[in-house]
C-alpha cells in the first residue's frame, strides 16, 4: 500500500463527521443521526455519491440541503468531487432515526 492510498473506510468515517456536522433546520439533529443518508459511495478516483433523502418531498431545505451535504463533504481535502441524489424510495419514517436521535426528541 503506497503512501498516497486513502483508507476508504477511513474516508467514509470522516465523511461521516462532516455529515453529522449538518442539521436539518426543522428538527435538532444532524442528518446523519436523523437516518436521511441512505448510502455513501467513495470510487476509486475519490469521487463521493451520497444517496439521500429529505424528511418530506416538500421539505424547506429541499433546495439547499443537498447543495450544503455536496459543499462540505467536497471540502474534505481527499474528495476529488461529490454529488447528493435525492430519493424518496423508501419514503422517511421515524424509524430511520437511531437511538440518540429518538432519544434528543424525548422519543424513547
Amino acid at each position: 500500500m503506497s503512501e498516497t492510498t486513502i483508507d476508504t473506510a477511513e474516508l467514509g468515517e470522516k465523511i461521516v463527521n462532516v455529515l453529522k456536522t449538518i442539521y436539518d433546520p426543522e428538527i435538532p439533529v444532524d442528518i446523519y443521526e436523523l437516518g436521511l443518508i441512505y448510502d455513501v459511495f467513495v470510487n476509486e478516483d475519490y469521487d463521493v455519491k451520497i444517496l439521500m433523502t429529505l424528511t418530506t418531498p416538500n421539505c424547506p431545505v429541499a433546495e439547499t440541503l443537498p447543495l450544503e451535504v455536496e459543499e462540505k463533504v467536497k471540502s474534505l481535502n481527499e474528495v476529488k468531487g461529490a454529488e447528493v441524489e435525492i430519493t424518496f424510495d423508501p419514503p422517511w419514517t421515524q424509524d430511520l432515526m437511531s437511538e440518540e436521535a429518538k432519544l434528543e426528541l424525548g422519543m424513547l
